[in-house]
This record gives C-alpha cells, structure tokens and sequence, in this order.
C-alpha cells in the first residue's frame, strides 16, 4: 500500500534509451502502486485485432487520411484506459501522453526523463546489444516516433519543460536513485 493519504497520478515521459521502464518500475515498486505501460494496450490489441508492432508503426507513422483515424480511434481508446485505471487508483503510467491526459488533473505529478546521447546509445548498444551507429539510428527513429505521436495527439512537444513537474537528466546516475529522487518529490508535492 502507497502511505500517502490522497489517490495520485505519475506520469513519466522518457527519451529512448534513458531507462525509464526500469525507473519506472522502480519509482512503482517504491510508492507502492501499480506501474501501467503497453499493457494498457492489451484490451485495444484485442479491440483491433492489432499486433503491438502494427500499433507501434501506426503509433509511429507520421498522419496520413487512413493513420490519422485510425490512430485517432487508438488513442481515444488508450485516452480511457489510462483515464479509467487513475480514477480507480494511485498508479504510475509510463508514456502514453500522460502528461497531456492529466495535464489539468491537480493529483498528477508529470516527469520527463532525458539522458545526454552518448548515455543513451551506449546502453541501448549494450541493451540491445547492437553496435553504437545502429544504436544512434535507433534513438532518432524512436525518439521521432514519441515526438510525432505526442504532437498528434496533444498539439505540444514533449520536450516542452512546462508540461512538467520535474525534468531530470540522468546521466550517469542510477535507475534506484532517480526513482527515489522522484518518490520523494511525489511525496512533497502531493503526500502527506
């Protein structure tokens, strides 16, 4: 059980390759809440008869007529999902827009996690165990796919500090440090 008294949201955004589902997991693990990410998707995978690497590549692909709806249709239905599971219960909801869907949402604390590049490829290289040019190309094909989604669907840049309660670069530091970093600025902010 989470020991704060008001039900409570966070959202973290996350460039490719900052380790955000282990930080996330982590920042869950410690709040004592549930984590929700691409298993929200499950349902909608169902819905559409989808694969999760067809909803990524729509997810990913830049609007045309037929992406646009049905993106438009995927997000709707991902929008209540995530709606439906932070009204039920304090959770950790990893991407999925949700600095935007909780934007007005006074409970919701916001984090964006970035890394400095070399940071980054070196453990997607190592992750993923690739070389660092294919490393690089990765990050800008999943970091354009984030940014493209985000702007679609919220009209903002997700690298906009002000969607924000917190933005951390975490170069360097340990996934255990920056979700108990972020545990305890939840807890400032909206514990207690």
């Amino acid at each position: 059980m989470n020991n704060m008294d008001k039900k409570f949201i966070v959202t973290i955004g996350r460039e490719f390759g900052t380790g955000g589902r282990q930080i996330a997991t982590e920042l869950a693990k410690q709040l004592g809440v549930q984590l929700y990410d691409r298993q929200l998707l499950e349902p909608i995978r169902e819905k559409y008869n989808l694969t999760q690497e067809e909803i990524d590549h729509i997810k990913a692909t830049k609007p045309s007529f037929w992406y646009e709806n049905v993106s438009a249709d995927l997000y709707k239905d991902e929008e209540f999902l995530v709606r439906s599971l932070a009204h039920k219960e304090s959770c950790v909801i990893l991407g999925r827009t949700g600095f935007h869907i909780f934007r007005e949402e006074p409970n919701a604390f916001k984090v964006f996690l970035m890394a400095d590049r070399a940071f980054r490829r070196d453990k997607v290289a190592r992750r993923l165990n690739i070389n660092e040019g294919t490393a690089d190309a990765l990050l800008d094909k999943v970091d354009e796919a984030r940014e493209n989604f985000t702007k679609t669907f919220s009209g903002k840049t997700r690298y906009d500090a002000r969607n924000y309660d917190l933005v951390l670069n975490i170069t360097g530091l340990e996934p255990a440090e920056v979700a108990r970093f972020i545990a305890e600025c939840v807890r400032r902010k909206i514990g207690q």
